[in-house]
């Protein structure tokens, strides 16, 4: 019904000043509410679900090009200049255990869901050839693992026709959602969580605390100026960001093009990478100052109107139309769900470790910050950074998958 940008992207603000009006209401109904169904979750739903209604057109619009593409890569910078490297470091081993867990649980857990529904529902894949399943279920991976550009790279790899593909990110995108729901939904619960896992999360509370401390200590009303300081940083790292991942990404592809394996010859890549590191540089230097003009406030406001034209491209009725490829999706999801659990509980890390370790792989740059920002808005930047090593092995963990998956057909 609406395709013109500038309603659409009102009706996405509308419903995220919804979404946190009703989130802090003293209405006994919506602290019910809430206490089930996370805020954060609604502002991916709600979108998803005009979309799917018809009313809005999430393909057809062009507002998650540009929240990616120039809201994300100044969130990152804004949300990043304020992290204190040196306690992210004493997080230690069980953050890196958590998210290789969950790698590994993308990696097999394709190849294990297609032999399940292969097994006890042989018919379930009418209308699709099996070839063209697994191949297109290795786009799934290559995004799970690494994301966008891993994706891409599966694409061209095993050769996935395109119709294949639209159903495949479809898959990626509402199993991916479900998954995300589960998450928050733990989130809200964390302390029992905790304590189930038997773990200890004194050293995710000591950074909440000193940046809360010292928010409360530095904080002031900014004026004017500062708040175009804080934009002045954000998209001006973002313009640098852009002018590194336009030169850099098409100079290797032409000297060193076996390097796509890897991503780096995707802008995007350039582009994460480069407004990450800004922000870490930035956090060494008095630029951090700007955090106390409310950086990170901004940054967040930038983060949820992506998350809400994230949300736009789901379509939960696609469902119905591939019930076999999504019940594939699904077991595949609950593998890694149930392998990156276990090793935490192994490992007695807190639930945060496993949220954001298994966000980084599935959800990627995007929506790994979120989640850590659900903890504490101080604790994005580590979303972030795992993200990009998520980049990293995307290509190589979606490879082998994919292989895997082409074995158990």
């Amino acid at each position: 019904m609406i395709t013109n940008d500038a309603i659409v992207l009102g009706i996405l603000l509308l419903c995220l000043g919804f979404v946190f009006y009703t989130s802090e209401s003293n209405s006994k109904f919506f602290k019910k509410f809430y206490s089930f169904v996370p805020s954060l979750l609604l502002c991916y739903f709600i979108p998803g679900l005009l979309n799917s209604f018809g009313i809005i057109d999430g393909e057809g619009s062009k507002l998650y090009f540009v929240s990616s593409r120039y809201l994300l890569p100044a969130c990152l910078v804004l949300l990043t200049l304020s992290v204190d490297i040196k306690e992210i470091i004493k997080l230690g081993p069980k953050m890196l255990a958590v998210f290789f867990a969950g790698t590994l649980g993308v990696v097999f857990g394709g190849p294990l869901a297609i032999i399940i529904v292969k097994y006890f529902l042989p018919n379930v894949f009418a209308g699709l050839e099996i070839d063209e399943v697994w191949r297109g279920m290795t786009t799934v991976a290559g995004s799970w693992i690494g994301g966008g550009a891993n994706q891409a790279s599966m694409k061209e790899i095993f050769e996935v026709q395109d119709k294949i593909f639209s159903i495949m990110v479809v898959v990626d995108v509402l199993v991916a959602n479900v998954w995300l729901a589960v998450l928050l939904f733990l989130a809200s619960k964390k302390k029992k969580v905790d304590a189930f896992l038997k773990a200890d999360s004194s050293l995710v509370e000591n950074i909440i605390t000193k940046v809360e401390n010292s928010s409360k200590s530095n904080s002031i009303n900014p004026s004017f100026n500062q708040l175009v300081y804080v934009l002045c940083i954000g998209f001006g790292a973002t313009a640098l960001s852009h002018l590194v991942a336009d030169n850099i990404a098409p100079w290797i592809g032409n000297v060193a093009p076996s390097l796509a394996k890897f991503s780096l010859t995707s802008k995007f890549f350039w582009l994460i990478i480069t407004a990450t590191s800004i922000g870490v540089f930035f956090s060494f230097t008095k630029v951090r100052k700007v955090e106390n003009y409310g950086a990170s406030k901004i940054g967040n406001i930038f983060l949820y109107i992506l998350i809400a034209s994230i949300g736009m491209h789901m379509n939960v009725f696609e469902i119905f139309n591939n019930p076999g490829v999504f019940l594939v999706g699904l077991i595949w999801i609950f593998f890694h769900g149930a392998l990156i659990f276990t090793v935490g509980k192994l490992v007695k890390a807190p639930l945060f470790y496993i949220a954001v370790g298994s966000q980084a792989n599935i959800g990627g740059a995007a929506s790994a910050p979120v989640v850590a920002g659900f903890f504490h808005s101080s604790l994005a930047p580590i979303g972030v950074l795992l993200a990009v090593l998520g980049y990293v092995v995307g290509t190589y963990g979606a490879w082998l998958c994919g292989i895997l998956m082409s074995w158990s057909v």
